[in-house]
């Protein structure tokens, strides 16, 4: 499968078929954008991914795309985590429907993103590459190379860059991409084990090593783990003896493992590019920021960034909203990109705590996030993705750049099965009826109890304009100025 519509005209090229750059290109496909979607490897999925744990926005991000049950098939629930082997904390209080940890391997996210995208009719370019871009004031050009070395070009509006930590399309732009290695050495493998461990992950640390297991639901388990006297090249062969001894290290046992399917070796580094947009051209996922794989939030960190830029570029493309809503694409993201960074690289850093006044550090922290309630649900919603808000212009009201939950509507529907198809949702307390033709693209609600707040929520389930005594004239206001 090298193309699903034939289109030669894309409104939008992504180039990176990951997650990031597959919800991205369903969501603009979906609004009704030419999109095309250009990746260097072959059509295949692959099992062997490093990203297993999905987050609790996320799910929500994805059941307002019909696709968050699906996914729930596929992995298994993690009602609690366990941090430093002392800190258990709950997931079964987050205020969201989907109030647990989903574990399940990128491979079925992708898939269920892939299929969405072809049946929206996105482009697909496997085997091709992007070698040179130029952009001017009224678009952007993509050299590319295809399967079979052959040259071309393409032509769009905008060019997102959601190629990884490699970016080609940084690179292009001449974004610097400041940080550095946090980790050398870490060893991932894909084993059967002979014991099960007790709990779903298991995990610890001790002040030399590392170790996590989590399954993958087929009968595999991912192994991560790291051992602070190992520090060799990426490209140094790793064996099964490696593995299981840095698991005997950290968590006392190796469960028997066996019969490994995938091994490596990589290097987790901290870095984030400057801006998210330049002109034209901009970025997201990995090729944005990236970061150490505590807590599980690259893959979720990345996800909603393009939940956050798909209805952006909806909007202009399509003309009903100006250019520089694409630069709040930036400043709402690029600040929990930046959060992302301190929040795992300090989860990594108290983990390897090894000299007491570290870990001094850590029986504190654990301390108060044992006994702290607001505490907890501050790390939980940082870590769930259901705590970050958007900022908010001055004297908005107070719902204004707040992540909405998922109420119960009057007509017993749910907010997040409004907002499907990419749609604003008005909820109003009052029947109202919109004058204005808008395409499909508002759904307009009742809220299904007495409250008497006006709402108007982005298709990325955050809150647009809110207001408390709102007339009809300023529910138009707020239309126009945020829908179009």
């Amino acid at each position: 499968m090298n193309g699903t519509t034939g289109t030669n005209t894309p409104a939008v090229i992504v180039i990176g078929s990951g997650p990031t750059g597959l919800l991205l290109a369903g969501d603009l496909a979906t609004a009704g954008v030419p999109v095309t979607l250009v990746e260097k490897r072959p059509h295949k999925t692959s099992n062997l991914s490093r990203a297993f744990a999905v987050h609790a926005r996320t799910l929500e991000q994805l059941d307002a795309r019909g696709l968050a049950d699906e996914l729930e098939a596929t992995g298994q629930r993690l009602q609690r985590l366990r941090l430093f082997g002392r800190l258990t904390i709950a997931l079964d209080f987050l205020p969201s429907r989907f109030n647990h940890l989903l574990v399940t391997p990128q491979y079925e996210v992708e898939k269920l993103l892939e299929r969405r995208a072809v049946e929206a009719g996105v482009d697909f370019r496997y085997e091709t590459r992007m070698t040179r871009l130029t952009q001017d004031a009224d678009g952007v050009t993509v050299e590319l190379r295809g399967p079979g070395g052959e040259e071309s070009s393409l032509r769009a509006a905008y060019v997102v860059g959601a190629d990884g930590m490699r970016s080609t399309v940084r690179d292009a732009i001449g974004l610097p991409f400041p940080g550095h290695s946090v980790i050398r050495s870490v060893v991932l493998a894909d084993v059967l084990l002979a014991e099960k461990p007790e709990t779903l992950l298991a995990v610890n640390a001790v002040g030399d090593a590392f170790a996590f297991i989590a399954p993958f639901g087929d009968g595999y388990y991912r192994v991560i783990g790291w051992h602070r006297g190992r520090d060799v090249a990426d490209s140094e062969p790793l064996g099964l003896e490696e593995v299981k001894e840095i698991t005997r290290m950290a968590l006392g046992t190796d469960y028997g493992m066996h019969d490994a399917r995938w091994m490596s070796r990589f290097h987790s580094d901290e870095r984030q590019a400057p801006a998210y947009r330049v002109g034209r051209v901009l970025l997201a996922g990995d090729a944005a920021h990236v970061h150490t794989p505590a807590g599980g939030q690259g893959m979720n960190t990345g996800l909603q960034d393009a939940a956050n830029l798909g209805w952006k570029l909806a909007q202009v493309v399509t003309g009903h909203a100006a250019p520089g809503l694409l630069d709040t694409y930036h400043s709402e993201r690029h600040p929990v990109g930046k959060a992302v960074l301190r929040s795992s690289g300090g989860i990594v850093r108290l983990a390897m705590a090894k000299t007491p006044w570290t870990l001094a550090l850590r029986a504190a922290i654990t301390t108060v996030l044992d006994t702290v309630a607001p505490a907890r649900r501050r790390m939980l919603g940082q870590l769930t993705g259901i705590g970050y808000r958007y900022p908010a212009p001055r004297g908005a009201h107070a719902l204004t750049g707040t992540r909405v939950p998922d109420v119960v509507l009057a007509d017993g529907t749910r907010l997040y099965e409004a907002l499907r198809g990419g749609r604003f949702v008005l909820i109003t307390p009052d029947a109202y009826e919109d004058p204005a033709a808008r395409d499909g693209r508002l759904a307009v609600a009742r809220w299904a109890s007495d409250r008497r707040t006006a709402l108007l929520v982005r298709p990325d389930g955050y809150a647009a304009w809110a207001s408390g005594s709102a007339t009809a004239t300023d529910i138009h206001a707020a239309l126009a100025a945020h829908v179009g």
